[in-house]
């Protein structure tokens, strides 16, 4: 039977996998790992899978309907986002028109939060794939290959755990899917992606380029109210693939995948687990694997962890300071300090990691004076690079609610969550400042950080030292460069 695994077109270069969906200013574009893992199951199960990913290779509608008709896939997994929910389900229903008889399920974190209203709709999608999808539609599409001409039922489509669908003018909600516990079980999506992808299509700012995106587990055990994945897909308990079969797939990556200059480990918080961390390293130490990786981390890693990541490759780490206020920090659940963060850098510079940082504003609460303190601190922790932006809230967290609640969402539709050219728009406002003002603030931030003289002098002699450096960072600015400068549309 063939399934079609569809990033559906929307944008050129729209980074629909990642967790504040849009085109963005640095230019990154994630691999659609969801997807991969799931065609890496499907093809594990016997079907056979197309991957196609849209935006990356910049097929519009047309060309991906061409290909719809041209392989008549009986199953049609379609991955969304908040953004672009709309143009998705849409699009759905032109597949839907064209090929009566596929059946359309949508995944992503979207359609997780909110099954029913997305269902309702049109008719095109026939169901909904609720959190981690992966074994969910591997059982649809048994279900649907062991037919044999016989029509689909409504006890047939009950059996399928975490799955949503339409029955005769309503929405029917199977109980959820438990989590996968025993990740190994998953096929190696790098597999997934040499197959179905073009490597230098995908590309991420903090990792040397070209790069490929693993995971080497799902959950987070943190409570941070804003963030996405472990509130609609994956849930907030760490669970690990064996370090075993990470290592294997890293040393497949290095022999198969030629050219392959780092890995970006997608991990919610690698570091989550320090033993485990230290683990890992020690396995890449021993196998004598020489690739470098980029992780995201949280700053709760003491020097002794990161000295070991340094030494098995570790290049950079991407971290959520989010604020420079206590206050704000205890209100958003992040569960850190001020101070855990200025030790997290000084021990980050002794080990010789790069650190991203990223940074929030528009909190409840949160005042001018807040703001300049949080600007303040991303200057004085001194990380190589950072980003601002007005808190982004999505259907099915709780920053969604308590913004809904006050009546705090700016938004008509899901696609103001964009500008009219697909960067990250701002679409709510606190107590003391307008979306608008919330935009303004990031970019003077970006600028203050960005234009200082030091830090010029800084990134011009990293490049100058390091060419692996220059590329990225070079390719990184040919966009950014001018948003720096103009500031942001809102």
């Amino acid at each position: 039977m063939k399934v079609l695994v569809l990033n559906p077109p929307f944008l050129k270069r729209y980074s629909r996998p990642q967790r504040s969906p849009a085109v963005t200013k640095s230019g990154t574009l994630y691999f659609p790992i969801w997807l991969a893992s799931c065609a890496g199951v499907l093809e594990q199960s016997g079907f056979d899978v197309t991957l196609l990913d849209a935006p990356a290779r910049d097929l519009d509608e047309t060309k991906v309907l061409k290909e719809c008709i041209r392989l008549r896939p009986k199953l049609i997994v379609v991955d969304t986002s908040t953004p672009s929910a709309e143009s998705d389900i849409n699009f759905c229903k032109k597949i839907k028109d064209i090929l009566p008889e596929s059946f359309i399920v949508l995944v992503g974190t979207h359609v997780s939060a909110l099954p029913e209203k997305s269902l309702v709709i049109n008719e095109g999608p026939d169901a909904v794939a609720r959190g981690e999808y992966d074994f969910t539609i591997r059982d649809l599409a048994l279900l649907l290959a062991g037919l044999n001409g016989s029509a689909l039922g409504e006890r047939d489509l009950r059996s399928v755990r975490g799955l949503s669908f339409k029955l005769i003018g309503r929405v029917v909600h199977n109980e959820d899917r438990p989590f996968i516990e025993n990740l190994d079980q998953l096929p190696w999506v790098s597999r997934i992606y040499k197959k179905h992808l073009r490597m230098e299509d995908y590309f991420n700012a903090n990792a040397l380029y070209p790069m490929v995106t693993l995971m080497t587990g799902r959950g987070c055990p943190f409570r941070c109210s804003f963030c996405l994945y472990p509130q609609t897909l994956t849930g907030r308990t760490y669970r690990f693939r064996t370090v075993e079969d990470v290592v294997n797939e890293i040393e497949y990556i290095v022999k198969e995948m030629p050219g392959t200059r780092s890995i970006f480990f997608e991990d919610d918080t690698l570091t989550a687990k320090k033993k485990r961390c230290v683990e890992l390293c020690d396995a890449i130490i021993r196998q004598g694997i020489e690739v470098s990786w980029t992780a995201n981390s949280r700053v709760e890693v003491e020097l002794e962890t990161m000295l070991k990541m340094k030494a098995s490759g570790c290049r950079e780490l991407c971290v959520g300071f989010e604020s420079g206020n206590d206050r704000i920090l205890e209100a958003m659940r992040k569960g850190t300090t001020r101070a855990r963060m200025v030790q997290f850098m000084r021990d980050a510079r002794r080990a010789g990691i790069l650190v991203h940082g990223c940074f929030i504003i528009g909190f409840p609460g949160e005042t001018l004076e807040d703001i300049r303190r949080t600007i303040e601190f991303a200057i004085e922790l001194e990380p190589d690079t950072v980003q601002f932006y007005p808190i982004m809230v999505y259907p099915g967290t709780e920053a969604y609610e308590e913004y809904s609640q006050r009546g705090w969402l700016t938004a008509k539709s899901y696609r103001d969550w964009l500008t009219e050219d697909g960067l990250h728009n701002c679409v709510v406002r606190n107590e003391n400042f307008s979306s608008v003002e919330l935009v303004r603030l990031c970019d003077d931030a970006r600028r203050k950080f960005y234009l200082r003289t030091g830090y010029i002098v800084y990134k011009s002699t990293q490049m100058l030292r390091k060419p692996s450096e220059f590329v990225r960072t070079a390719k990184a600015a040919r966009t950014f460069f001018n948003y720096l400068i103009r500031g942001s549309k809102v």
